[in-house]
């Protein structure tokens, strides 16, 4: 393959694969299903700060309405609790920029390595057969498209992947925001972190709207800028 002809099939790689998660995100019969996979990266966040914070994690349950719950013990108020609830909203955009920048830098398999191992450490903690399932499908999916995909199908679908985890990070925000108007979302982490702290749940929101549109925005550029 010529060089003009490489750098055009790599721009239309870059293109499509923003475009097939960009349809992932904004089909809302497709978002049904798809957001399945945000809500495993949500609560993996809440899991590894409780953990990192020093907390002691009991479960993780995934339910099938893509809604998620992830429990801890430790002190009920402190930095420690602070983090851990913050860490859910943004979770996805972070990981989805971490993979943007993975992809950059030519270690998609070390990539998707990284996402097996993580839903491997998450599936330890599941505690309802629906979650089992989940973290069990995706990694297998992850298994498969590491070690027995072609190198072009490995390659467009980390790029999937980290448009879906840009892309997808951001709409949940909105979602919950659109409950907290409607008042249908009482515990949402942002009422949970506005007790915490004292700062108003909407202010917590918008942190989260900004981080992952941040997120959005630079992995956005690392990928595009990549050809």
């Amino acid at each position: 393959m010529l060089p003009d002809e490489l750098l055009s099939h790599e721009v239309l790689i870059t293109w499509g694969t923003a475009l097939a998660a960009f349809l992932a995100v904004a089909l809302s019969a497709v978002w049904r299903l798809t957001r399945n996979v945000i809500t495993i990266a949500h609560e993996g966040g809440h899991a590894l700060l409780a953990v990192l914070t020093g907390r002691r994690l009991s479960g993780i349950k995934l339910h099938s309405d893509t809604s998620g719950l992830t429990v801890s013990r430790g002190k009920p108020r402190g930095p420690g609790m602070v983090f851990t609830a913050l860490a859910g909203y943004i979770a996805p955009s972070l990981l989805g920029f971490g993979a943007a920048l993975l992809i950059t830098t030519d270690q998609i398999r070390l990539m998707l390595w990284i996402t097996i191992g993580f839903l491997a450490a998450m599936l330890i903690m599941i505690r309802n057969v629906f979650g089992v399932l989940s973290i069990i499908v995706t990694g297998a999916a992850f298994f498969f498209i590491s070690f027995y995909a072609a190198p072009e199908v490995r390659d467009a679908a980390a790029y999937v992947f980290a448009w879906f985890l840009l892309l997808g990070g951001v709409r949940p925000v909105w979602e919950l925001q659109v409950k907290r108007w409607r008042r249908q979302a009482p515990q949402s982490d942002a009422d949970q972190l506005a007790r915490l702290t004292g700062f108003p749940a909407f202010g917590w929101v918008t942190l989260f709207g900004l981080v992952s549109v941040a997120a959005l925005v630079g992995g956005g550029a690392l990928l595009l800028g990549r050809w």
